[in-house]
């Protein structure tokens, strides 16, 4: 090996650091992570500064937190290690096959689509690949931003309307919520419930950035209506129980409410449509195995073009 690639590794693997540093605001679970002793991690990273010329990281007894400098670097230096493991898988594949890992966004509750089954191919195929799936505790909103920053290589969301710049969206299955209501409800006793019936009502909601909550509250702000959420829980169980016992009502996919219990399902006019989508960073090259896993979803899952 010469000088200049053991010198090129050196810096990968700063930027390696720095990276793990900046996820984890803490050198020591950083350190962990990278299966590091800190003093090495903190050599490491005075190491990258000094070649820089400026701190990266303010630093005090009870946290860490990027500088101005670092966050800037921070873009840059997963792209330079998003390139690096392409550049690694590219070789892997032409002598002997597919390996590497892949970080997926799950959102916590997906039955539209069979993802067990997608990845039990996956592995079965490539079982050199890892697969690291991650759900969000922030739902749709945070996995999107995860995968804008290189955190995810791709993920399965559902926001309601346009995805912010940087993403390639590849809707998968949709699928109209219906409301939840007791069924004892004189709402259990109507086939269709207009939207205006349901203005200021409680209602029982899984938290602010999750896809099913996203779509359910542009549809009431585009409809001019109030609505009260007044319970948030982060988890469907939970959601239905509540229902139930008359804390409120709540919009539910019906994939995902089959079975409930003394819970009636019931159209609304106009609906919330739940669309689960495929997302990838659209100015950053997949590695090999990820792009693997994404061929696979979109031959398996993928929703007709209506235009086409």
């Amino acid at each position: 090996m010469t000088v200049m690639n053991v010198e090129h590794d050196m810096e990968l693997r700063h930027l390696e650091h720095f990276v793990a540093v900046a996820e984890e605001c803490s050198f020591t679970r950083a350190a962990a992570r990278m299966h590091l002793v800190q003093s090495a991690l903190s050599v490491s990273i005075r190491s990258l500064e000094r070649e820089l010329g400026g701190r990266l990281f303010d630093r005090t007894t009870h946290q860490v937190e990027l500088t101005d400098a670092g966050r800037a670097l921070l873009i840059e230096a997963r792209n330079t290690l998003a390139a690096a493991d392409a550049a690694r898988d590219a070789v892997a594949a032409v002598h002997g096959g597919v390996r590497g890992s892949v970080r997926v966004g799950i959102m916590h509750s997906m039955t539209l689509i069979d993802l067990a089954a997608v990845l039990t191919r996956y592995h079965r195929e490539r079982p050199q690949v890892q697969i690291l799936p991650s759900p969000a505790q922030g739902g749709s909103t945070e996995m999107v931003s995860q995968v804008i920053d290189g955190r995810l290589d791709l993920a399965f969301a559902a926001l309601p309307s346009d995805y912010p710049p940087g993403l390639t969206v590849r809707p998968l299955a949709s699928e109209p919520m219906l409301l939840a209501c007791p069924d004892d409800h004189p709402f259990a006793q109507r086939r269709v419930i207009p939207l205006t019936d349901l203005e200021g009502e409680p209602f029982v909601d899984l938290p602010s950035g999750w896809g099913t909550r996203l779509s359910v509250d542009q549809l009431f702000l585009q409809s001019g209506l109030r609505r009260v959420v007044a319970v948030e829980v982060a988890d469907i169980p939970t959601v239905i129980e509540l229902v139930r016992a008359g804390f409120g009502f709540a919009f539910l996919s019906p994939s995902l409410a089959l079975g409930s219990r003394s819970v009636a399902l019931r159209k609304v006019l106009p609906e919330p449509v739940f669309v689960v989508s495929l997302i990838t960073a659209a100015n950053r090259r997949p590695s090999a195995a990820a792009q693997a896993l994404i061929d696979l979803v979109l031959t398996t899952h993928a929703a007709p073009n209506p235009d086409a």
